[in-house]
């Protein structure tokens, strides 16, 4: 009861104003900039999750398969197709659903849409996002529905979930960072959303909140999942680093784990010169907690 009660009101509260926000600022909801948000697709890896494993995919029309313990989740069409896709939702259920994880009909979605992450994108990024968002081609694909094991389907108890494992609002300002080190937590920690894979998770699929960013012995595919920590980034200078973040090929010639190359080609390589290098100065930054053992 608690659980219900507690998250509830959150999400009454953050719902209300993002109502009231809408209704104060339509004008300026509907001046988003839809340049500003295609770089800021490409940075939070949309296309990824939203565009189906095959070639010729229509980009956005979802598809993608994502094989976790609790069974398949399919990426969405986000196209603005009126059917299949988001065309009869208006601004204010985009950025409910990035905030909150929630419906335009208030169901919750799974956290396997990252918003635990996008709650912390800023009101100018969700309105150049959405802005994108309404140039793609209107794609008719209908979005799948997922395979989940027993009982995890039950949406009712993401409510519990969310009381557990999610706090909604924007990235905490830190004094003690400059202004590059705090770019490049919003890029690591909300629109790149790098911790819904790269931290560890329990039984429930809660975030192990000791081990940020350290990595996990098994990824939400069954495969590991690298440590971004300077335990072990250390063994590469910064030059190699930002050579792989734009390649995908390791110093020594190797090249990336099929998830993080196609990562590295959707999103990082599309970074700005000064977005990639706060991207390594805040992983740089980080405590170095060693690797979950297998």
């Amino acid at each position: 009861m608690r659980a219900s009660v507690g998250i509830l009101m959150r999400a009454f509260r953050g719902g209300a104003l993002v109502l009231l926000l809408a209704t104060a600022h339509g004008g300026a909801f509907a001046q988003g900039d839809a340049k500003r948000g295609a770089y800021l697709a490409k940075a939070a890896g949309c296309v990824g999750c939203h565009t189906e494993a095959k070639k010729d995919a229509t980009p956005y029309a979802g598809g993608r398969a994502l094989k976790t313990p609790f069974g398949t989740f399919h990426g969405p069409n986000i196209t603005p197709h009126p059917g299949a896709g988001l065309g009869r939702w208006s601004e204010a259920d985009f950025v409910r659903a990035m905030r909150l994880g929630l419906r335009p009909d208030g169901a919750h979605y799974f956290p396997a849409f990252p918003y635990p992450s996008f709650t912390r994108i800023t009101d100018a990024d969700l309105r150049d996002l959405w802005a994108y968002l309404r140039t793609l081609p209107p794609s008719a694909r209908a979005s799948q529905g997922h395979d989940l094991r027993f009982p995890f389907g039950w949406r009712f108890l993401i409510t519990g979930w969310k009381w557990l494992f999610f706090s909604p609002g924007a990235l905490p300002a830190d004094a003690k960072r400059t202004p590059v080190l705090q770019r490049g937590a919003y890029l690591v920690e909300a629109l790149g959303h790098c911790g819904e894979c790269h931290t560890a998770r329990n039984f429930l699929g809660g975030p192990k909140r000791d081990r940020p960013l350290a990595g996990t012995a098994k990824g939400p595919e069954g495969d590991r999942v690298p440590n971004l920590t300077p335990a072990r980034l250390k063994k590469w200078d910064d030059a190699e680093l930002k050579y792989f973040l734009q390649t995908a090929l390791t110093p020594d010639g190797d090249v990336a784990a099929e998830t993080m190359g196609e990562v590295i080609r959707n999103t990082t390589a599309a970074l700005t010169p000064e977005d990639l290098a706060a991207v390594i100065a805040y992983l740089r930054s980080l405590p170095a907690i060693p690797d979950e053992p297998e």
